[in-house]
């Protein structure tokens, strides 16, 4: 069905919560899905959705009952599980005015050190109230009155605890909204407290006010070219940055979005690839260390429905760097089921930023000149995240010496910078930080703010490209005085040895003087010593880069952040503190090291047998 009614005029406004009543009292919206979700364990299609309808009138609802216990401008922290209930609170909470906290329940019991976010969030956010299933709350205060951990317990008492059940079907009394005009948050008003993803450091809370999220939903829009006549598939988490940012933006453009949870991604990748074909999606975001598993994954021969592609418009590729040969793999292996390689968009974006940045993906209908992948050019391996010759007027991206904050030359690497009315106001409780990052002044533009985004990254090219080519933070210094960025070591770790080691499950940074790789084994290694040989060869010939030291460990060592990025920071502490269930280590010009203890050989270097439980390990 075509929804002919869309006016390409269609007034921006001010807050992204101002646009679902009006699609919703458009006679062609009425009943048209705005979410549809796909169960987790769902084999034969299950689905439920809420019609842009019925989500303003939950919505209205909602807000009301919130405001029953609550006052505008109250903080809010959502422990909702992924689904069609969590986007209702989202919404609902912009339309009370009240400001959100969204994030991944950890399990009630809190036995299994999953809550340290929780802990930081509640002491660093102060919410007056936390919302949950009536079940999480019920466990929540059984583990109050019995746990010993008086720090998060005292935490969890000094909330309102607030039931999804109760907002959803009470009944509405002495109800202070008033809905002669819109009470929701402004636009000058924070409206979500959106944490980093801890990928290079511990993760912070950003303050995102609801003007900055609705002119980024909007950036994006047209930067995609969405309408409503889109359909959107995601299944990537909706706590934060590109999960959440979907959300927004298919209200923004009156399309439909399916969706499904990160874990039924994880347990089964073929899930995606069927909720493309069956929903002729156009759109979906996946991140680009997803592509080499779906393509493992993937099972295209497998399942019992067919594999369609060919509907789809946009493969906004997130998380860089974007390696160019994974690209090239999954549309290698794609492409005979409809994937056009026109669709693929290379795509940058950041918590700091609200989270979407900018993509290199060029609608061929909106520009006389267009390119596309495969013709897009590459750096060093990489994709392009952005072309800045037809940069919008009120964003500006700039490459600096990350020192001097100067501007360089196109073709030089330095530190991206960001002006646009999409920045994030700053970090909640941290002056400091927050003047420094995003208050970033250059000396020819004394009159724009610039956010400093952690990223590295180049210009090349008559249109200008943008190549993100690494963080800041991971550039591993060599003894030559070059540099290199860690993700390329532990590219050429994994080549070396795909059946023994898990892809996206390694970390190289640097101790002391050594160059570190920690990788996680997976497979019979144990009759495959050369596993360290082969590594510290493929990172040579591939890099010229010398390994001091590989350390083999368990599955599950490596951390993670929510969105599977890795953290070399904590790998690295976890490590020296010795916190790594480590299998197998091998310092050069020392001793090799395995779990057992025993004696291996076939590195060409001294090597005995110690003891090795790894409780006091020290680099």
């Amino acid at each position: 069905m075509n929804y002919e009614n869309y006016d390409p005029s269609f007034p921006d406004q001010p807050v992204v919560d101002l646009y679902l009543p009006l699609w919703a009292n458009l006679p062609a919206f009425k009943s048209k899905p705005a979410f549809i979700w796909l169960r987790d364990d769902s084999t034969n299609g299950s689905t439920t959705s809420l019609t842009y309808s019925q989500l303003n009138d939950s919505v209205d609802s909602i807000s009301s009952h919130l405001l029953i216990p609550l006052q505008r401008g109250d903080t809010v922290v959502v422990l909702c599980t992924p689904g069609l209930e969590l986007v209702e609170i989202i919404f609902a909470c912009q339309r009370a005015g009240l400001l959100c906290v969204p994030i991944s329940p950890p399990d009630p019991s809190f036995s299994k050190e999953n809550h340290h976010h929780l802990v930081r969030v509640l002491a660093q956010t102060k919410p007056k109230a936390a919302i949950a299933t009536r079940g999480y709350i019920a466990k929540v205060h059984r583990y109050v009155t019995s746990s010993n951990d008086t720090k998060l317990a005292h935490l969890l008492q000094n909330l309102t605890w607030i039931a999804t059940v109760d907002v959803k079907n009470g009944e509405v009394v002495n109800s202070n909204v008033d809905h002669s005009s819109y009470n929701g948050c402004g636009a000058d008003e924070v409206y979500l407290i959106q944490y980093t993803s801890g990928a290079t450091g511990i993760p912070k809370p950003v303050l995102v006010t609801a003007g900055s999220a609705a002119h980024n939903v909007r950036t994006a829009r047209r930067a995609y070219d969405l309408h409503p006549n889109s359909v959107i598939v995601s299944w990537l988490p909706q706590y934060h940055d590109c999960g959440l940012m979907f959300l927004l933006l298919t209200i923004v453009s009156g399309s439909t979005c399916v969706l499904t949870s990160p874990l039924a991604f994880v347990k089964r990748p073929r899930l995606w690839l069927e909720m493309i074909s069956n929903f002729n999606a156009t759109c979906t975001p996946v991140p680009s260390f997803a592509l080499p598993l779906v393509v493992k994954r993937g099972g295209v021969e497998k399942g019992t429905s067919a594999i369609n592609l060919h509907t789809l418009r946009n493969l906004i590729i997130i998380n860089e760097p974007i390696y160019k040969f994974r690209v090239e793999e999954f549309l290698n292996v794609f492409r005979p089921f409809g994937l056009n390689p026109s669709a693929i968009s290379p795509s940058y974006g950041l918590a700091e930023n609200s989270t979407f940045v900018s993509t290199s993906w060029r609608s061929l209908g909106n520009y006389k000149k267009g390119t596309s992948f495969p013709d897009f050019p590459c750096h060093n391996k990489l994709l392009p995240s952005a072309r800045l010759d037809d940069e919008d007027e009120d964003i500006e991206i700039v490459i600096v010496n990350e020192e001097t904050l100067e501007p360089v030359k196109d073709g030089i690497e330095g530190e991206i910078l960001v002006s646009s009315p999409s920045n994030a106001t700053g970090y909640l409780g941290h002056p400091s930080l927050t003047h420094e990052v995003f208050h970033g002044r250059l000396s020819d533009k004394a009159n724009r703010c610039f956010v400093r985004t952690g990223d590295r990254g180049v210009i090349k090219g008559e249109e200008r490209f943008l190549f993100v080519t690494g963080r800041c933070v991971d550039v591993i210094k060599l003894e030559n005085n070059e540099e290199i960025h860690a993700h390329y070591i532990e590219t050429a770790a994994f080549k070396s040895c795909p059946r023994f080691l898990r892809g996206g499950c390694l970390a190289a940074f640097k101790v002391g003087d050594k160059i570190v790789v920690v990788a996680e084994i997976q497979g019979n290694y144990e009759k495959e010593v050369g596993v360290l040989r082969r590594i510290c060869e493929g990172v040579w010939k591939d890099e010229r880069v010398e390994i001091g030291m590989v350390v083999l460990v368990e599955s599950g060592c490596v951390p993670k952040t929510t969105s599977g990025k890795v953290q070399r920071w904590a790998a690295q502490e976890n490590l020296v503190g010795g916190k790594m269930r480590v299998v197998m280590e091998v310092s050069f010009g020392d001793e090799m090291r395995t779990k057992d203890g025993e004696e291996k050989e076939g590195l060409g270097r001294k090597e005995k047998a110690v003891e090795n439980e790894h409780k006091d390990h020290k680099l």
